[in-house]
């Protein structure tokens, strides 16, 4: 088969999730479905994804079902009916230790104790995959981490995570043209 990128955005299925904090990643896969006129029908892997050519790369978009904490369990099964290659993938997530409004790209890391990324990890077996971390910044008054990541932005944070989705999903856009180093160095600062 040949080479095919995958582009996955965590988040939590359901419409009490939607414009939560946690599903920044579904966002990002909506805005880049929706400028390439793209639905994700297809449903299986206990995901929700489209198999498509974006500036004539093929790309799969995949939003998990699972809930965020078993992502990789919608990763695993695509990655292997694909074949596709851990190099080929790129994950986008919420990370509340960035500034909101900020993003980073990184070649691998550890889970940083973001459940989805530790699922993702166990299922894929290895840390080397790409991500893009999505700046959600950590709550300004004294809350538990979940009510916060499942709570929504505010109109004026809202405003910020708009400009920030799309520049996340202009990250993806460059990286179906250029090495993720370049995308890396054009986009972290």
């Amino acid at each position: 088969m040949n080479a095919m990128k995958c582009i996955v955005g965590l988040g939590n299925p359901g419409k009490k999730f939607e414009q939560t904090r946690h599903n920044i990643g579904f966002m990002i896969i909506d805005e880049l479905a929706r400028r390439h006129q793209i639905k994700l029908k297809k449903k299986k892997f206990n995901g929700l994804y489209a198999l498509e050519s974006i500036n004539g790369e093929k790309v799969v978009l995949l939003e998990p079902q699972t809930y965020m904490n078993l992502s990789g369990e919608a990763i695993r099964p695509l990655v292997d009916y694909y074949e596709l290659d851990i190099s080929d993938i790129v994950v986008i997530y919420d990370e509340l230790d960035l500034p909101q409004g900020k993003i980073r790209l990184r070649e691998k890391g550890g889970h940083g104790g973001h459940n989805g990324i530790r699922s993702i990890i166990d299922h894929l077996g290895t840390k080397e995959f790409k991500r893009i971390r999505v700046g959600i910044g950590r709550p300004s008054t004294p809350m538990p981490v979940p009510d916060y990541v499942l709570g929504t932005f505010s109109k004026q944070e809202q405003q910020t995570m708009d400009k920030v989705v799309e520049k996340a999903a202009d990250a993806c856009e460059a990286w179906l043209d250029k090495p993720f180093l370049e995308v890396m160095n054009e986009f972290n600062r």
